[in-house]
């Protein structure tokens, strides 16, 4: 990045870093944490999504949408969050592929599944083996996504089912006595108190979810963990910049990192809470007003 980067060999220590921290490798490095910050951001409210329709579905009134909801949460729930991911992900892709298969290439003749190879026509590739690498990349992340939201939606509806449970049944029953539809007292009751009791167990989720995001290199990912695996190992005379095993250090960044991660949101999470236990019939809530008089 420095003029003075040319001949490494010669620099003092100082300047030596400085070329050795800025070279191309490190900045992928660097742009590892983008992609960290974006699956936190994008599969937070897909998760939540997936499990406030889990947990709708739990307390339906229509019985199989009810064991619908309650399977997934459960199942889910049951598998080791890295088996679901190693399997998950490659069902996913490899139906993705069969299905386009079968609408491009009706009049192949050939066995998909022959062993332990999945074959299918060049025009079912996903993506195509000449598309541009970031719609490689970009499928790979939403992949990514669409696995961690399945996982941690479970964990979300199963705490949001609770929450909904906490809300008194006598104001669901006091809304329904003035008229409201069952919409109604679900929107406009319900809903709007359940988020108070979520919190707590919602908060818990985040910071697993957090924990959860150096599996990422599991899914063909390159993120922190991978860059600092390879960045930080030995590297003899042969490269540009050598130097010994450094991956302790890497690693402790990393920690830094996430502990830093983990302390601003909890910052962030209890400042939620105040905010949501604001004439809530709660125990936060009643501190809240007996602060305000």
């Amino acid at each position: 990045m420095f003029a003075f980067c040319t001949d490494p060999a010669t620099l003092d220590p100082l300047r030596w870093f400085s070329c050795y921290l800025t070279n191309g490798a490190h900045f992928l490095f660097y742009q590892s944490f983008l992609v960290v910050f974006a699956l936190l951001a994008v599969t937070a409210p897909v998760s939540l999504a997936f499990g406030f329709a889990a947990a709708s579905a739990s307390r339906s009134h229509i019985l199989p949408v009810a064991w619908l909801g309650k399977l997934y949460t459960a199942m889910v729930r049951g598998v080791p969050d890295i088996v679901f991911f190693l399997f998950f992900i490659l069902v996913l892709d490899q139906g993705i592929e069969y299905l386009r298969h079968q609408i491009a290439c009706p009049d192949w003749t050939e066995e998909i599944r022959q062993g332990a190879n999945f074959l299918v026509c060049p025009e079912a590739r996903t993506p195509s083996s000449n598309a541009p690498q970031w719609v490689h990349e970009l499928y790979g992340f939403s992949l990514a996504v669409f696995t961690y939201a399945i996982v941690f939606g479970a964990f979300c509806g199963n705490v949001l089912y609770g929450a909904m449970r906490a809300v008194p049944h006598a104001q669901l029953e006091t809304g329904a006595a003035y008229g409201m539809s069952r919409a109604q007292v679900f929107w406009r009751i319900l809903v709007p108190q359940m988020w108070i009791y979520a919190l707590p167990g919602l908060g818990n989720i985040w910071l697993i979810l957090i924990k959860a995001t150096p599996l990422l290199f599991l899914l063909g990912i390159q993120d922190i963990v991978y860059w600092a695996r390879e960045l930080g190992g030995s590297r003899n005379s042969v490269y540009q910049y050598p130097h010994p095993d450094w991956r302790f250090w890497y690693f402790l960044a990393l920690l830094v990192f996430y502990l830093c991660l983990t302390r601003v949101s909890e910052i962030g999470l209890a400042r939620l809470t105040g905010h949501l236990s604001r004439g809530q019939a709660t125990a936060a809530g009643d501190t809240l007003r007996k602060a305000a008089t």
